[in-house]
């Protein structure tokens, strides 16, 4: 992004950073991402925060939907793909708020929701987190 920027980035350009994190990802993560849609929305829907018992929609800036990957099955059929959900308004809040790069920000989510999807811990999400840079 450009310094002298002085509109707010939208989602393509949201999902441009996200794509950037995932391609600094070591090959053994990349290669079990295939099939894993990423979507950049506004803000999480209702539903959603009212499933996850949040009140206010800018304390979530993003959410793994899916079946981990110890839990996929051949035998599951019907199942909408795993999905990693980054929600532009609250990261946008977020970066104002705390200063961290818009790049730092968007990889620390999107590591935080691969790590979901593999089942990790949090010790994991962050060693990983820290092999990105």
């Amino acid at each position: 992004m450009d310094e002298r920027q002085t509109f707010a980035p939208d989602a393509a350009a949201i999902e441009r950073l996200a794509d950037a994190a995932v391609a600094r990802l070591p090959m053994p993560f990349r290669e079990h991402l295939e099939g894993v849609v990423f979507q950049v929305a506004e803000f999480a829907d209702q539903d959603v925060l009212d499933e996850m018992g949040i009140e206010d929609p800018f304390e979530l800036t993003g959410l793994y939907s899916g079946r981990p990957i110890g839990e996929q099955s051949s035998m599951l059929s019907g199942e909408l793909p795993a999905m990693i959900h980054l929600y532009r308004r609250p990261l946008l809040d977020e970066w104002v708020a705390t200063g961290v790069s818009l790049e730092a920000l968007v990889t620390h989510v999107i590591i935080h929701e691969i790590g979901h999807h593999f089942g990790f811990s949090d010790a994991d999400m962050h060693a990983l987190e820290d092999s990105v840079g």
